[in-house]
C-alpha cells in the first residue's frame, strides 16, 4: 500500500489509474485489514473526483469505482459520515458526458445501496433518474437487415429480437455497437436491483418505470445487460413485495409482478442463447420459492418442470449454440455452473412441495442421473448426490421407491479423492437412511463400512468428518437396533465437537441427546467424554440456543442420575467449560 499510494501521487495519469484499480483489488481481498489506508485513499480519492478535463475522466471514473469498493470493505458505521461529498462529486459526474464514467458512477451507488441499506433512501431521488436515463440511452447500434417487411418496426434492434412471429426472422448483415453504451446499461441496470432492494418499500415511486426497464432488458441483445436484468427482477419483486404489503389491492398487485418476472424467467431458461443468463434465472427462480413458498409458485409449476426437465437433458437453447451437431451423451464439456444451477432447483421444488414432490421427481430422476455415470467428470456426480441428498431431506417418504436405483452409486463417492464428493455423499447416506424406510436398512452395513474411514486420521477434511457423523446420527435415530453401538460410539465420540459444519448440528447432538435420556448403556459407558463434549458445545458461541438446551437437558439427566459422581468429572474441566 505504501507503494502504491506513493505512485498515486507522482505518477502519469495511466499509471494512476493502474494502482486505483490495483488498491481496489487489495480493499475488496482485505476488507476490515484495509481500514488503516481508508483514510488516506479516500482523502487522494477526492482530490481525483472532481478532475473535470476530458484527459482525467478515466481516472475519475476509476477514482469513483475505487471508492465504492474502498466503501465496502471498511464498512457503514465508518463511512456514512463521509459519504456526502463524494456522493456529491457522483452525481455532478454525470454533466460530464463520459459514458465510463457514467458506468463506473453506477457501480459507487450500487456499492453504497448495499452499504447504506435503508439509508440510501435519502439519495434515490438523486440517483435513480440518472439509472433510467442510462438505461434509456440510445445504443447507437445500427443494423442491417435483409429482406424485412416495411411495416415491421425496427427501431435500435427492436425488429432483430421480435418475438412477433408473425413474420419470418429477419437476416442480421452488420452490427455495430457502441459498446461504452453496453457497459453504461448493464452498471445501471445493476444499480436499478441493488437500490430497490435495499429500500425496499420506499422505491415505490420508481417500482413501475424501472420493471418496464427490466423487462425490456431482459430480452435485450447482448447478454451483459440480460444478465443484470436477470438478478435484478428478483430484487424488484423483492421490493414489491415490501411496498404493497398491507394494502388491499396489494395481493393482486404483487401478483401480477410476480407473474411478469417468473414468465421471463421460464422463458429465459429455455430459450436465451446465454448459458450464464439461464443459470441466473434457474437461481432466482430457486430463491422464489424459498422466499415466497409453494402457493405463490405453483401456477407455474409444470411449466417450470417442463423447462428444468429441458435442461437436465441439454436441449434447451443455450445448450444447442455450441454444437450445430447432435450434444454428445457423453459429452463431459457441458457447463459446470448452467448445470449446478439447474440442479438446485430440484431441492428446491422439493422443499416447497414435500412429499408431493413425488410424482415430479419421478420424470426429472432419469435425466438427472445422467450425470451419474462412473464416465461422468466428479463435479457431475457429486452435484447429483448432492441434489438426491437435499430431495431425499425435504421429499421425505417417496424417496424410499429411488434407495436401490442410487444407494451404489453413492456409497462409492463416500471413496472418491474429492473433499466436496466424500462430504455430499456422507450427507445423501444419512439422509437415505432417515427417510428410505425399510429400503435403505439393507444397505446399513455397508454404509457403516464407508462411513468408518472418514471418522480416522486419514480423513483431512472437517467437514467430511462432520457430514459422517451425521448420516451415523440419522442412522441411528431411525434404526439403532441395527447399528453395534458398542462398535460404533466411541468412534462417533471421537470426532466431537464439530469442527465446521454446523448445518449438522441437529441431528448429531439430538441423537445423543436422546440416548442420553433413554438411558442407553453403551453411552452411559462414555460419560466422561460426554460431559467434555457438552460443555464444548454450551461454550460455543456459534452453537444455536436450541442446540444447548437440547445439551442442558441431557446434563440434568446425567446429574439425576449420577448425583455426586459428577463432580469429579467437572472438576477436571476448565473454567469456562465448567
Amino acid at each position: 500500500m505504501g507503494k502504491l499510494v506513493g505512485a498515486l501521487q507522482s505518477s502519469a495519469r495511466n499509471l494512476q489509474e493502474t494502482c486505483m484499480s490495483a488498491i481496489g483489488s487489495v480493499a475488496s481481498a482485505a476488507e476490515q485489514a484495509f481500514v488503516p489506508y481508508a483514510e488516506k485513499v479516500l482523502e487522494l480519492m477526492q482530490i481525483f473526483m472532481v478532475l473535470t478535463n476530458d484527459e482525467d475522466l478515466r481516472s475519475r471514473a476509476r477514482a469513483t469505482e475505487l471508492v465504492g469498493i474502498v466503501a465496502m470493505s471498511v464498512g457503514r458505521a465508518r463511512m456514512e459520515p463521509i459519504l456526502p461529498p463524494f456522493i456529491e462529486a457522483a452525481i455532478s459526474g454525470f454533466g460530464l458526458e463520459f459514458s465510463e464514467l457514467r458506468e463506473y458512477t453506477h457501480g459507487f451507488f450500487s456499492n453504497v445501496a448495499e452499504l447504506l441499506d435503508d439509508g440510501f433512501t435519502q439519495y434515490l431521488p438523486h440517483v435513480v433518474p440518472l439509472a433510467f436515463s442510462s438505461c434509456n440511452l440510445d445504443d447507437g447500434s445500427a443494423v442491417d437487415i435483409d429482406d424485412y417487411d416495411e411495416d415491421v418496426n425496427v427501431n435500435g434492434f427492436g425488429g432483430v429480437s421480435s418475438d412477433d412471429e408473425a413474420h419470418d426472422e429477419p437476416r442480421v448483415r452488420n452490427i455495430s455497437v457502441r459498446t461504452g453504451v453496453l457497459d453504461e446499461k448493464a452498471a445501471a441496470t445493476q444499480a436499478l436491483g441493488l437500490c430497490a432492494l435495499h429500500t425496499k418499500s420506499s422505491y415505490a415511486p420508481y417500482l413501475e418505470e424501472t420493471l418496464k426497464i427490466l423487462v425490456r432488458h431482459s430480452t435485450y441483445f447482448h447478454e451483459d445487460v440480460r444478465l443484470q436484468a436477470i438478478i435484478a427482477l428478483k430484487y424488484i419483486l423483492t421490493a414489491a413485495h415490501a411496498v404493497f404489503r398491507g394494502h388491499n389491492e396489494g395481493i393482486v398487485k404483487t401478483k401480477e409482478v410476480l407473474d411478469t418476472v417468473m414468465n421471463i424467467y421460464i422463458k429465459t431458461m429455455t430459450e436465451d442463447d446465454d448459458k450464464e443468463v439461464v443459470a441466473q434465472a434457474c437461481m432466482s427462480v430457486a430463491d422464489i420459492m424459498n422466499d415466497f413458498g409453494v402457493m405463490a409458485v405453483e401456477p407455474y409449476f409444470p411449466r417450470l418442470v417442463e423447462a428444468t426437465s429441458v435442461l437436465l437433458k441439454g436441449e434447451s437453447t443455450c445448450q444447442q449454440i455450441e454444437s450445430d451437431s447432435e450434444i454428445d451423451e457423453d459429452d463431459p464439456e457441458h457447463d459446470e455452473v448452467l448445470m449446478d444451477a439447474v440442479s438446485d432447483l430440484l431441492p428446491a421444488f422439493a422443499k416447497a412441495m414435500g412429499a408431493q414432490f413425488a410424482p415430479i421427481f419421478s420424470q426429472l430422476f432419469a435425466p438427472l442421473m445422467k450425470f451419474a455415470r462412473a464416465s461422468s467428470p466428479p463435479q457431475d456426480r457429486t452435484m447429483v448426490v448432492a441434489t438426491l441428498a437435499e430431495v431425499a431431506q425435504h421429499m421425505g417418504a417417496p424417496i424410499a421407491g429411488y434407495v436401490d436405483a442410487v444407494m451404489n452409486i453413492v456409497l462409492k463417492e463416500l471413496g472418491s479423492s474429492e473433499a466436496t464428493n466424500r462430504r455430499n455423499a456422507a450427507f445423501c447416506v444419512g439422509e437415505l437412511c432417515k427417510n428410505g424406510g425399510n429400503s435403505a436398512l439393507r444397505y446399513y452395513d455397508d454404509a457403516l463400512r464407508g462411513l468408518y474411514p472418514l471418522f480416522g486420521e486419514s480423513e483431512p477434511d472437517n467437514a467430511v468428518r462432520d457430514n459422517a457423523a451425521g448420516a451415523v446420527a440419522r442412522m441411528i435415530m431411525v434404526h439403532p437396533e441395527a447399528i453395534p453401538l458398542n462398535q460404533v460410539i466411541p468412534v462417533f465420540l471421537k470426532v466431537l465437537p464439530l469442527k465446521e459444519d454446523k448445518e449438522e448440528s441437529i441431528a448429531v447432538y439430538s441423537c445423543i441427546c436422546n440416548l442420553v435420556l433413554s438411558s442407553n448403556s453403551q453411552i452411559l459407558s462414555n460419560v466422561p467424554q460426554l460431559v467434555d463434549i457438552f460443555a464444548q458445545v454450551a461454550a460455543s458461541p456459534v452453537e444455536t440456543p436450541e442446540v444447548k438446551t437440547q445439551i442442558g437437558r441431557a446434563f440434568s439427566h446425567l446429574i439425576s442420575v449420577y448425583g455426586h459422581q459428577m463432580q469429579p468429572l467437572l472438576g477436571s474441566l476448565s473454567p469456562t467449560a465448567r
